[in-house]
């Protein structure tokens, strides 16, 4: 059994208890969280409290947790971590290819995840769940680039909010075959779990895909910034991208990314990655976050590939 202890701030006022927990606890869920209730574990100022009561500036909750809820990833303060913006709020930090997000089972380490509450203790408890402390967003084991994480709730909620709204933009840089491709373009073609390989998602591109895998609208923008020979390389944004979705959208036009094999891009001799890149991260600010704009350049083994013939 822990004891955890928070105090409502102004941006958590007015929340419902239930839901607030669900926000500052991860790994609750909305399920766990009415078990609290029910089981007289959750008061606020001392009081035993419902979960249909709202909170107030200054409210002091504590909440009986049992040993099952909270655990998080196991910190490793020695892991490297390139930090690109640091705030009291917030820190943006460059993912290498290869390095999970966090992690997806009990003990895992050596995910992105594990450096962030290594270096920055307070992300534990902040977040979509306990194996994702602090992280507003994921990217692919094999994409490098820009990851956005919060150090307090009322950073987290307010960035959060941001991705669904717009106010929260990310950017990548792709590079895929250069013939046939649009100068700019929107892709808007709905995506599933792929019905044949879990690795995958699905473009359902006939309507009868999507009346069979009922899948989740997603829509890429893109425009290309330059071409070098055979290959493009190519901005492309998505406000709130499901999992693979630049991928599984530029595949599905005909233009899967430089050794993307999952999708049946071109494979390059020598290159450990697909060509895809989180470059940039911009917040238009508010009254928790002030705003930012972090850009990250192109690895150096996905410009060369812009430099060097293929062969």
């Amino acid at each position: 059994m822990a004891v955890r202890e928070f105090e409502v701030d102004s941006a958590l006022a007015g929340t419902r208890l239930d839901k607030l927990l669900v926000a500052l606890i991860p790994g609750l869920g909305r399920r766990k969280a009415s078990r609290l209730f029910e089981e007289q574990r959750v008061r606020v100022g001392g009081r035993r409290a419902s979960k249909g009561a709202v909170a107030r500036q200054g409210d002091r909750i504590s909440v009986d947790l049992p040993d099952e809820i909270g655990h998080g990833v196991v910190p490793e303060p020695d892991a490297p971590l390139v930090v690109s913006l640091e705030t009291d709020r917030i820190v943006v930090v460059e993912k290498p290819a290869g390095q999970p997000t966090a992690p997806i089972r009990d003990g895992e380490t050596g995910t992105l995840a594990n450096a962030l509450v290594g270096h920055y203790p307070e992300m534990a408890d902040v977040g979509h769940g306990a194996r994702e402390p602090g992280l507003l967003h994921r990217l692919d084991t094999g994409t490098s680039g820009l990851v956005l994480a919060a150090r307090d709730a009322a950073a987290f909620g307010s960035l959060a909010e941001g991705l669904k709204t717009g106010a929260l933009v990310k950017e990548y840089l792709a590079i895929c075959e250069a013939e046939g491709l649009a100068s700019s373009g929107t892709i808007e073609i709905a995506l599933a779990h792929h019905p044949k390989d879990k690795k995958k998602m699905y473009a359902c591109v006939h309507p009868r895909d999507v009346a069979r895998y009922a899948p989740r609208e997603a829509s890429t923008s893109f425009r290309v910034v330059r071409v070098e020979g055979r290959w493009a390389l190519v901005e492309a944004g998505a406000r709130a991208a499901l999992r693979h979705q630049i991928r599984a959208h530029m595949a599905a036009i005909g233009h899967p990314l430089a050794n993307d094999a999952l999708y049946g891009g071109p494979l390059i001799a020598g290159l450990a990655r697909h060509a895809l890149h989180a470059s940039r991260i911009v917040w238009k600010g508010d009254s928790a976050v002030p705003a930012f704009d972090v850009r990250s350049v192109l690895p150096g083994e996905l410009s060369r590939l812009l430099i060097t013939p293929a062969g």
